[in-house]
């Protein structure tokens, strides 16, 4: 193979007081409900917010005197580009960095930070990738590719190396798959250490390459891409690296949706205390939605590639998965237009124990009956059992009920 277990033993020694050994934590939730031992290794805590800075370290150390005097560019969807500038800062060169236009503002200003100059460019990581050869050809950088790199590779190779370290009772190794870096690396290091492990790649379903590229040998530019909230993984062609280790290491590859990688964030945040981004949570997605054959005798440990994650969209998918938990409700109550009657409504809800998060008047909107007004309420509920009681309340109190979905007034 292009990466060998010395590489990545190579790579541990010259990272050696550049990153961080990240913890690997026990997930009881997801134990419970996988019915066997869960861990998670928490890259999200790495320095730059994920793995990306083993690799880039690894490669932009290593480079001439005469290299590095030109300078390093890379393009990326986000973690890469915050590994290559902290990795750059590092060494004391200069580094360009060129992201996708819509890449998530909490990645740019971080990028920013580690002192590289920022281009925006393309509408894709592919497109990135395309202008920023241009510059590399202008200019004369010296180019840190995010996957396509075997130095890069072994960088990412002594996760792998921690792994079996610190859980060398691991049978079931579930990492993310965008280009491939990261799970090739793992696989090559974890795999000559722990001789019964199974290693599985997740990818987002809605830009899933490496499937196809396996099953054509050779790795297949997808052009049926679409949106995901897992920006880091998002890549429509894996390597000609990467592709051949994924066939010969790899077990199993499967894909989650959007829904599912949501779910993924929120287990993490709700039940870890960890901030993970889309393409971190892949794995656990995976497990979550049962995507993956978990044997009764496994131990499974799942990477968390990275916790980049701009916050507004944190919330939002946070919120979004409440919903779909049931744990938020819309209720509408109409009552009469009188001083008085929104504190009695609130006071009901109060006496159920739930939360009421928002409140709107309407009136017209609702083309509510003149006299009377709608009140509705945004309520957070442990489950549906007490969306029922609430509703069941405030209809005892002579308030005109109506949940949203069910589209009556009771």
């Amino acid at each position: 193979m292009a990466v060998t277990f010395a590489d990545i033993e190579a790579a541990r020694e010259r990272l050696e007081g550049i990153i961080n050994p990240t913890p690997i934590i026990s997930d009881g939730r997801m134990a419970d409900e996988l019915g066997v031992s869960s861990y998670l290794k928490a890259e999200c805590l790495q320095r730059g917010g994920s793995f990306k800075v083993r690799g880039a370290y690894n490669k932009i150390s290593r480079l001439s005197d005469e290299e590095k005097s030109r300078g390093v560019i890379a393009a990326s969807a986000g973690n890469h580009a915050q590994g290559v500038a902290l990795a750059a800062r590092l060494n004391r060169i200069k580094s360009t960095i060129v992201l996708p236009e819509f890449a998530p503002l909490t990645k740019i200003i971080a990028t920013k930070s580690y002192g590289a100059e920022v281009i925006l460019k393309g509408a894709s990581f592919d497109e990135a990738v395309a202008y920023s050869r241009e510059l590399q050809a202008e200019f004369g950088y010296t180019y840190v590719h995010a996957f396509e790199d075997e130095k890069v590779i072994a960088g990412q190779g002594t996760i792998g190396l921690e792994i079996a370290a610190d859980r060398p009772d691991t049978t079931l190794l579930v990492v993310p798959i965008g280009g491939g870096g990261i799970i090739s690396g793992i696989a090559i290091a974890a795999k000559a250490i722990l001789k019964d492990l199974r290693v599985v790649g997740v990818q987002a379903e809605n830009v899933s390459a490496v499937k196809r590229s396996l099953a054509a040998g050779k790795p297949v530019e997808i052009t049926d891409q679409q949106p995901t909230i897992a920006d880091g993984i998002a890549i429509k062609r894996p390597g000609e690296l990467t592709i051949p280790i994924i066939s010969q290491l790899v077990d199993d590859v499967v894909e989650v949706t959007e829904e599912e990688i949501a779910r993924g964030i929120f287990h993490c945040v709700q039940n870890t205390r960890l901030v993970v981004e889309g393409a971190g949570a892949a794995g656990v997605a995976a497990l979550l939605a049962k995507k993956i054959d978990v044997r009764p005798t496994d131990t499974v440990c799942a990477v968390l590639c990275g916790g980049n994650i701009d916050a507004n969209l944190l919330a939002r998918i946070l919120e979004q998965v409440l919903v779909r938990q049931g744990r938020y409700v819309i209720m509408k109550v109409l009552v009469l237009d009188r001083p008085g009657m929104l504190a009695s409504v609130l006071n009901r809800v109060a006496e159920t124990g739930a939360n009421v998060i928002e409140v709107y008047h309407q009136r017209a909107i609702w083309l509510a009956p003149l006299g009377r007004v709608g009140i509705e309420m945004v309520l957070e509920v442990r489950d549906e059992q007490h969306t029922r009681d609430v509703q069941a309340h405030l209809k005892a109190a002579g308030f005109q009920v109506e949940r949203e979905g069910q589209g009556e007034w009771e």
